[in-house]
């Protein structure tokens, strides 16, 4: 690993993977390493610094006590445990099959210097990016998300973006348009306490791809965050956006896979 690499994963890995990753959290239980965090809706999520050099046995254990946390709480229906490809978590992968996780796919941690995703991109004739407050234009940008994935439209999606917006946290939703039409979308979170801003969410509807509208969304997301007072930029990315923000100077410093659980189904 470079030195480089290594200095923004420990940034990373210092800043982020702290009560800082979770502040939307309704309630957070200290489970040795783990947070067993609740969010509304019935989620939970599982996340740590480090698993303290747990061995094989103390991390099945872990995984164990997690599972019978939420199960006591009939209110949460389904869990992610977030795992990190660097970490030391020996037997790990074992113990969330037999406790009823499944993984989903792995995707890249991508970390870089705000400043190195300051392109000047040509764009499409008719294009123009802003910022979006307003409760339809949000919907409008939700629902382009959906589409750009393969997925029927959620209204619910949309209406945890403008939950989030009434809480006036610091997310921004961004959107490309071409002649009106919005054909990208993705948010900029910055992180409390940090030098962090993450870009999440990042869609653009399968025409419009590769024509440079998402890397200048993400150059004016980069430009709000630095306006905001943040240096580094953080992003879980998919392999279609990861070339993307490697071009654009940002550094893949790990891996991420995601593993889900859903509650049991009484006989």
């Amino acid at each position: 690993m470079t030195t480089d690499t290594a200095r923004l994963l420990r940034a990373y890995d210092d800043q982020l993977r702290t009560d800082a990753e979770t502040p939307s959290a309704i309630a957070v239980t200290r489970s040795g390493p783990l947070r067993l965090v609740t969010f509304a809706g019935g989620r939970g999520f599982v996340t740590y610094r480090d698993l303290g050099g747990a061995d094989a046995a103390e991390v099945a254990r872990l995984v164990e006590t997690a599972v019978a946390h939420y199960l006591a709480d009939p209110a949460i229906d389904r869990v992610e445990w977030k795992t990190r490809g660097h970490d030391h978590a020996p037997g790990l992968h074992d113990a969330l099959l037999a406790n009823g996780f499944s993984p989903e796919e792995p995707e890249s941690i991508m970390v870089g210097e705000a400043t190195a995703l300051l392109a000047e991109v040509e764009l499409p004739a008719g294009t123009t990016l802003r910022k979006v407050t307003e409760e339809a234009d949000v919907r409008a940008a939700s629902a382009m998300a959906d589409i750009a994935f393969g997925d029927a439209v959620d209204p619910g999606q949309a209406d945890a973006l403008l939950r989030r917006l009434a809480r006036d946290d610091g997310m921004e939703i961004w959107v490309g348009e071409v002649d009106g039409e919005i054909v990208t979308t993705g948010r900029l979170e910055p992180v409390a306490g940090t030098e962090f801003a993450g870009i999440w969410g990042g869609a653009t509807l399968p025409a419009w791809r590769g024509r440079g509208i998402y890397r200048a969304l993400t150059a004016a997301r980069a430009r709000s965050a630095i306006a905001g007072g943040k240096r580094l930029i953080h992003s879980d990315s998919t392999e279609y956006s990861r070339p993307i923000l490697e071009r654009s100077g940002l550094v893949k410093v790990s891996t991420t896979t995601p593993y889900q659980w859903r509650r049991p189904q009484a006989a």
